[in-house]
């Protein structure tokens, strides 16, 4: 499952998400364009993931937010136990906390 949040601050849907499953079967792709947040989790034991960048990884860019807040309201399709979690994604910030990221 793949999510993205619209996270430029001037945008009439910043805030929002769009959820889309991707799958062997259903052959889709998903452009995450850029002001966007993304994030992503299997669905299943055995997941090759792949995606494209339009620039190479920036360390000081990088940073998430936490992927259960509830003003995002994203409603992911697991319970929320036994999950394997990044240290960087355990300490997320709330998306309101987050501060004017985009434009």
């Amino acid at each position: 499952m793949d999510v993205i949040v619209d996270a430029r601050a001037s945008s009439p849907t910043y805030g929002r998400h769009l959820a889309i499953e991707l799958s062997e079967e259903n052959g889709q792709v998903f452009w995450v364009p850029e002001g966007f947040l993304h994030g992503f989790c299997t669905l299943t034991d055995h997941v090759d993931f792949l995606y494209k960048v339009t620039a190479y990884y920036s360390q000081p860019h990088d940073g998430s937010v936490r992927w259960n807040d509830p003003d995002l309201g994203i409603v992911w399709p697991f319970p929320g136990e036994n999950l394997t979690l990044s240290a960087k994604d355990l300490a997320a910030p709330a998306f309101r906390d987050l501060g004017s990221v985009f434009a």
